[in-house]
């Protein structure tokens, strides 16, 4: 039944799903307030750097730079026209009874919203590797950030190690910039990348650009290592062990070392929304179940990385679905979609296949030395998880609650995964979805006491910009 009076809707993330769900939902008429942590649109993967070290985007954005360039464009054209509100530099803390609780730069808003569309992104997946506590060492995604915003190479002498098309992104463009790397250490064999080639080549442009990518680290690329320690003095990292695909010991000296598996989605607020959650075994990781236009729960959407990982291509594709769905369910004029359900069934058909080439180690995280920290918030180590998991049975919740894993200032965003692999393991599980989902609570960021204290201001997303 169309609806007399305009809604608000509120979209959370500014990545190229926020952004297309934004135009998708502009395009009716409706003004979505779009609120995201960034200083301006983009996301992670299309991040644009202050005005003081903007760069052209072909140097920024490779081979994507014409998507970048119009997504920017969209959005920009969006606010300008006061088709769409933009909270940036804002973090949405809490979701309960149709309204956010938003930190932003003038203290904490409490946001209703009729409908909520949530394209929160991912962050990287991490493994523990001994001496990955150390300083001068980063995940993949901040050693990109650091370069995209800052023009800032986090190291002289770099070693990545992981897996994934990150791996190899990052490892090219810091070539490009000038960083030396002295080796870049990749735990998928080649075996691995073979068996995931007929998904992959679902997309053949995209492949045999990463594999044009991938030749230009000929001499630095190595696969199917086995990853042993992250050696480190008082300054930081000094090198990294490894075994190669043969087995043979090799060293290589380092001042700073980049970890990561590909990405974890970032699903806290899915859950605070009322999203249900299903165990996928391909991504060894939970995530909040939809449809495939991306109705999560009652009057809840999901577009991206947050949903589903399936890159820049598929959150673009998606946000537009997510925006349509809403649309549908309020009464709107939508736009045609069977051609985006055919174009993101293919992308995802890729995304599978990237899975199956780049897999998570699940074995190397099962064999963390009881010594290694696993929880670099909290520093709990794999052998206190293990007691943990001991004492209080195989449930990543008691681990939690009794050994402290995951209850540290990232709420578990970067040892959650790995923790769920060692508490399974030692209750002798074949997955983590034995373990449990470790539970998500307000706030889903760090927030001052002084900020959250107090009562919240309450703002009608449709009059006004932060």
């Amino acid at each position: 039944m169309a609806v007399t009076a305009r809604p608000q809707v509120v979209v959370v993330g500014a990545g190229p799903a926020g952004i297309r769900a934004a135009e998708a939902l502009a395009s009716a008429g409706l003004v979505p307030l779009v609120i995201d942590e960034g200083e301006r649109a983009g996301g992670q993967i299309y991040r644009r750097p202050p005005d003081a070290l903007s760069r052209p985007p072909a140097v920024l954005y490779g081979s994507e730079a014409g998507k970048a360039v119009a997504l920017h464009a969209t959005f920009d054209r969006l606010v300008a026209q006061g088709r769409a509100r933009h909270w940036p530099r804002c973090a949405v803390l809490a979701v309960a009874e149709r309204s956010l609780q938003v930190l932003g730069p003038e203290g904490v808003s409490t946001v209703r919203f009729d409908r909520l569309v949530l394209a929160t992104g991912a962050t990287d997946r991490l493994a523990p590797v001994q001496g990955w506590d150390s300083p001068g060492v980063y995940s993949l995604g901040a050693m990109q950030v650091a370069l995209k915003a800052q023009a800032v190479a986090l190291g002289r002498r770099i070693v990545l190690a992981g897996s994934g098309p990150l791996l190899t992104l990052v490892a090219t463009q810091l070539l490009a910039a000038g960083a030396r790397l002295e080796a870049v250490l990749d735990t998928a064999s080649l075996a691995d990348q073979l068996r995931g080639l007929p998904d992959l080549m679902t997309r053949p442009s995209l492949t045999v650009r990463g594999l044009a990518m991938r030749a230009r680290l000929a001499r630095l690329y190595r696969p199917g290592v086995r990853l042993g320690a992250i050696e480190t003095d008082a300054r930081g990292p000094v090198a990294v062990t490894w075994h190669d695909a043969w087995g043979r010991p090799r060293r290589s000296p380092c001042d700073a070392v980049g970890l990561g598996w590909h990405l974890r989605a970032e699903t806290q607020l899915a859950e605070l929304a009322g999203c249900a959650f299903d165990f996928d075994e391909t991504w060894r990781q939970w995530l909040p179940r939809g449809d495939a236009m991306g109705r999560g729960a009652e009057g809840v959407y999901l577009a991206g990385d947050g949903f589903r990982l399936r890159g820049a291509d598929g959150a673009e594709l998606s946000g537009r679905l997510a925006g349509a769905a809403c649309l549908e369910d309020l009464g709107l004029p939508v736009q045609r979609t069977a051609a985006d359900l055919a174009a993101l069934s293919r992308v995802s058909r890729f995304a599978q296949g990237i899975a199956r080439a780049f897999p998570w180690p699940r074995d190397m995280v099962r064999q963390t030395p009881d010594g290694t920290v696993v929880c670099r918030c909290e520093g709990v180590t794999a052998g206190m998880v293990r007691a943990a998991a001991a004492h209080g049975g195989a449930d990543v919740n008691r681990a939690k609650s009794l050994g402290r894993v995951g209850m540290g200032r990232c709420q578990g965003r970067y040892c959650q995964i790995a923790g769920a692999e060692i508490v399974a393991a030692a209750a002798g599980h074949a997955s983590p979805a034995q373990a449990g989902r470790l539970r998500g609570q307000a706030p889903v960021r760090p927030a001052p006491v002084a900020a959250i204290a107090g009562p919240a201001a309450a703002v009608d997303p449709l009059q006004g910009d932060r």
